[in-house]
């Protein structure tokens, strides 16, 4: 069968029989695996009409009225495996208008952050660490706050544990029975010291002993003091060595 060729020719290569039963000799590639498409937290990122959220009450003394905390999520990989929730902005809400500016700043800030993506954990480390000049404040459970920054850290704390961007070092049950054995033995202590000091009739040592069972409101002894690894009021003396009842810190190892 002729073939016309009407261009130019500007070179020609001779191919002979074996060269063109080579390529079809040639083994088949493997064809790779579909893989899923995972969608990643990033910038471009389209908000969607509906976010799930949750609001968190923030009752600090250093304001007249409460912070109402709402951080929303974004659900990505919805109806999958790899269905995660990411947090996506936050707003933060007072009848209290004479911090109003530093808040709607703080919020614009975080949300920028939450949507550009990747490990935003660090957030609540930084906010954890602002300190009030003019002091800080225990909140309920004896749980020592630096500042009411520090506080909003603490609530993106709590929900980024609560949709499991975040994961607690969970304490062992030997850790928890050697806790509950301490305090059960300082308790004791304390009973005993105060039966022995006071020197009256049997219903006034029971006053006494019912006096010194009471805890604090924050459900440890009366008188401890604050432990610098969790924050809480629990460190009480025990043998010499300052022992927490709240997370088993001792001074002593």
């Amino acid at each position: 069968m002729a073939i016309k060729i009407e261009t130019k020719i500007k070179g020609y290569q001779v191919v002979k029989p074996e060269d063109k039963a080579a390529p079809a000799a040639a083994p088949a590639q493997p064809k790779e695996a579909p893989k899923a498409e995972v969608i990643q937290m990033h910038e471009s990122l389209e908000r969607p009409e509906t976010l799930v959220g949750s609001t968190y009450k923030i009752k600090s003394p250093l304001f007249e009225h409460a912070l109402y905390v709402t951080v929303n999520d974004i659900v990505l990989n919805a109806g999958t495996q790899y269905e995660q929730r990411r947090p996506f902005e936050i707003f933060i809400n007072s009848k209290n208008m004479d911090h109003f500016q530093w808040i709607v700043a703080l919020t614009r800030i975080l949300s920028a952050v939450f949507r550009k993506g990747g490990d935003v954990t660090f957030i609540v480390e930084e906010l954890k660490a602002v300190f009030d000049p003019r002091g800080g404040y225990f909140k309920a459970g004896g749980v020592y706050m630096p500042s009411i920054v520090a506080e909003i850290g603490g609530v993106i704390e709590q929900h980024m544990k609560m949709i499991g961007l975040i994961h607690d070092p969970e304490m062992s049950d030997s850790t928890r029975a050697l806790i509950a054995e301490k305090r059960a033995a300082y308790e004791a202590g304390a009973v005993a010291k105060k039966n022995t000091e006071v020197s009256a009739p049997v219903a006034v040592v029971t006053a006494v002993v019912a006096a010194a069972d009471t805890s604090e409101s924050n459900g440890f002894p009366p008188g401890a003091t604050l432990c610098h690894k969790c924050n809480t009021k629990a460190l009480v003396l025990m043998d010499g060595c300052q022992t927490c009842l709240n997370c088993g810190y001792s001074k002593c190892g």
